[in-house]
Order: structure tokens, then sequence, then C-alpha cells
């Protein structure tokens, strides 16, 4: 199977089993998911979503969330991981929101990873969900269910991971086909013991084919 044909029978399973694929973040506006995507760094969409409420009804848009104090906010988001970093972040965050962008969360990948705590994945993030552009976030579950597949090959970086990707999926897909990979590798295509046989994916899938091998071959040399 060529790297083509496997990206087209990936992109038609998902398409036909997984037509509503989205963010799990509970979310308002634009700002209140910048803010959520801040908190989820190396942390899970449910904790997020149980401590953001307090956080929104507190601080509703950047103006409320840069006139905070670390002592006022630190409280609301210590479940959180790193919570020292991540006040500081949303503090610094809102502020140059309002100092140089007119309290508004820019729509480019540019100008976001200016702002305090957001990097290139949190800023295709934004813009994908929001703006549907083709950009891809690539998290660890992106990362690890892509390499396993075959859609990408030796890449050994984020970043090298998401130019394969954004180079095959088509452009008006790509927002959605993140979401794809994320809720993969987050149920099925789990890090420590995939659930081979729950995947509707194991005909295109390398990593399932190269274990298949393995177990024919152990069953093999222990039948002679």
């Amino acid at each position: 199977m060529t790297r083509k044909e496997r990206y087209k029978a990936v992109i038609d399973y998902f398409r036909e089993n997984v037509p509503i694929a989205e963010t799990e973040l509970v979310y308002d506006n634009p700002f209140q998911l910048l803010v959520a995507v801040i908190l989820s760094a190396q942390c899970t969409d449910k904790r997020v979503n149980m401590t953001t409420p307090a956080i929104f009804e507190r601080y509703p848009g950047p103006e409320q969330l840069s006139g905070a104090t670390f002592e006022e906010l630190f409280p609301l988001i210590r479940s959180i991981s790193y919570p020292n970093n991540k006040t500081k972040h949303l503090i610094g965050m809102a502020k140059m929101l309002m100092t140089e962008f007119g309290g508004k969360v820019p729509m480019t990948v540019e100008a976001l990873v200016k702002l305090p705590g957001v990097g290139r994945k949190t800023a295709n993030v934004i813009t994908s969900v929001i703006d549907a552009q083709p950009n891809m976030a690539v998290d660890t579950h992106v990362f690890r269910v892509s390499a396993r597949i075959g859609l990408t090959y030796k890449a050994t970086t984020p970043l090298a991971a998401e130019k394969q990707l954004t180079e095959h999926i088509p452009s008006e897909l790509v927002h959605k086909a993140h979401h794809w990979l994320i809720l993969h590798g987050r149920y099925t295509c789990t890090a420590r013991q995939p659930k081979c046989d729950q995947c509707g994916l194991t005909d295109y899938c390398k990593f399932f084919k190269q274990n298949q091998r393995k177990v024919e071959k152990t069953e093999q040399n222990s039948g002679d």
C-alpha cells in the first residue's frame, strides 16, 4: 500500500465512521477556548472542563482576566498541572490581548504564538477549531497515531509530523483530521495498550501489521 492509498483509506474510514469530530473542551467563544487550551497542556480535557466554569464566571473576558492577580487566579486552577506557570501565562496572555490586539483573539498562528503560554500547537488548535484553517496541531496522540498507522514516516518532531500530515491531507479536512487522530488516540489507539481488536483501521495500519507478523513468527517458532 502506497502512502497515498493509506491516507485515502484512513480518511475515508473516518469520514464514514466519525462524521462529527470536535474538541472535547467546553467553550463559548475564542477567548474561552484559548484559556482552555492553555490549561490543557499536559492535562486532560476532563479536568480542564471541571476547572474553567469558575474561571469564566469570574473572568468572562480578557479585560477582566488582565486585571487579575496571581493570588486571585491561582486557587481557581491549582488542580491543573503546572498551575504556577499557567496562572502567569493566563494573566500575561490577557494583558497582551488588551494592549496589542484590542481585546480580541487574533486568528493567525504568527500572532497567537506571541502570547504568553501559546506555542505552535495551541495556535494551530485555535485557528483550526475557531476558523477551520488547515492547521494541524500535533499533540502526543496525533504524533503517536499518525506514526503507528504509517501516515508519517521518520518524523522525529511534532513539526515534522505536522508538515507531512498537512502535505497529504486535503486542506479542507485538516481541521477535522486533527480531531480524528486525537480522539482515535485517546480512546482506541492508546499509548500502552492499543485496542487493536476494536479498531477499524487495522487493514491499513503498519503497527498492527508488524505486531501481527511478530505473533505469527512466535507461534511458528513455538510450533517448531
